[in-house]
């Protein structure tokens, strides 16, 4: 290998590594502030790591807070007893000690995951509420059921629906198909903001507000991005094997369910992915159509989660954020090589 291809190699792997690094570090971040107590999320200067101190006050060694340096003596902190007394009447012990008579630990806090998740289904309904049939108690686990439930359904409708509408668009000859293929296509120039209204009033009219039905069954009919991945996918496969199928009686539909689906696995494993990244992630559809929390999704339950209390505990929503992401981060690792090679071999052939 020459020195100018290895020279090349090397700034190739140094711009890839530093792209990943400026597109990992804001997870990083979320991390790293999930672990933290709520006095180290918007402390300055920031810091990465999760710490606890201890000092002694009052003869005492107990974990305290750095409030802030005492204004006329250089090298002190103010700091305060941690946790602080729940009690009204009690009072947090407070002193001011010099810096190295502060131990700094790295402590993460791990207990913000277990109360992030059970404070994220907010209050308890009300007797009143109760009777007309609102959950006792709505949890994280109702709004991840929820969450799943228009993923798995979305994901059903989106493979099946697409499947059948491009496999028309490839491998059976009718009169204007190209022509409705392009119309197809340009529907995907036609932005979601203004499909809301006439959207919303064709559910209104179905009764459809407020239940978790306008998430998932439009999956069924047809997405212009997927149609086009699988139509280009299907294209790829010999149209001999069609031809031997039809010479021993095979119909179009055993063509398709026999002999195009089982090779087709790749492109349906992807548009498989794509539409549960989207159904998970969507933010816009559930805010529109959902007016009940116990029929919320995780991405509308985390705005609501930081709307309660009338302020942000930051820790608590990083960390519920974090339980949001981890399972989407977890299924792309485990399909990436199927994800991979349903994209290199889309649109192969022209």
């Amino acid at each position: 290998m020459s020195p100018k291809s290895k020279l090349a190699r090397l700034i190739v792997y140094a711009l890839l590594f530093g792209g990943a690094a400026i597109f990992l570090f804001p997870f990083l971040w979320l991390v790293a502030t999930s672990l933290k107590p709520a006095e180290q999320t918007m402390s300055l200067p920031p810091t990465w790591l999760p710490r606890a101190y201890y000092a002694t006050i009052d003869g005492k060694r107990m974990e305290v807070t750095r409030d802030y340096p005492a204004p006329d003596r250089p090298g002190y902190w103010h700091i305060t007893e941690k946790p602080a007394p729940k009690t009204l009447a009690g009072k947090p012990t407070s002193a001011i000690v010099s810096a190295a008579e502060i131990e700094t630990k790295i402590q993460p806090r791990w207990d913000n995951y277990h109360t992030a998740l059970a404070t994220m289904g907010g209050r308890r309904p009300t007797s009143a509420e109760g009777a007309v049939g609102v959950d006792a108690q709505v949890t994280f686990f109702t709004f991840l059921r929820n969450t799943l439930l228009v993923c798995v359904l979305g994901v059903i409708g989106a493979v099946f629906s697409n499947a059948l509408i491009a496999y028309s668009f490839a491998k059976i000859r009718w009169r204007g198909r190209d022509t409705m293929f392009v119309l197809t296509l340009a529907t995907m120039m036609v932005p979601f903001p203004v499909l809301m209204v006439p959207l919303y009033g064709v559910f209104k009219w179905l009764g459809w507000i407020g239940s978790l039905r306008p998430l998932w069954v439009p999956a069924f009919f047809g997405s212009a991005f997927n149609i086009f991945l699988m139509r280009q996918f299907f294209r790829t496969i010999p149209e001999e094997l069609s031809e031997a199928a039809r010479i021993d009686g095979c119909s179009e539909w055993g063509i398709f369910w026999r002999i195009i689906l089982p090779l087709s696995k790749p492109v349906i494993a992807v548009v498989a992915l794509f539409h549960f990244l989207w159904a998970w992630n969507d933010f816009l559809g559930p805010l529109l159509y959902l007016t009940r929390r116990h029929t919320f999704t995780l991405a509308l339950a985390l705005q609501d989660y930081q709307s309660q209390g009338g302020g942000v505990q930051w820790h608590y929503l990083m960390a519920a954020t974090v339980v949001v992401i981890i399972p989407i981060v977890v299924l792309f690792f485990l399909t990436q090589k199927t994800f991979i090679k349903g994209i290199a071999t889309t649109g192969i052939k022209g």
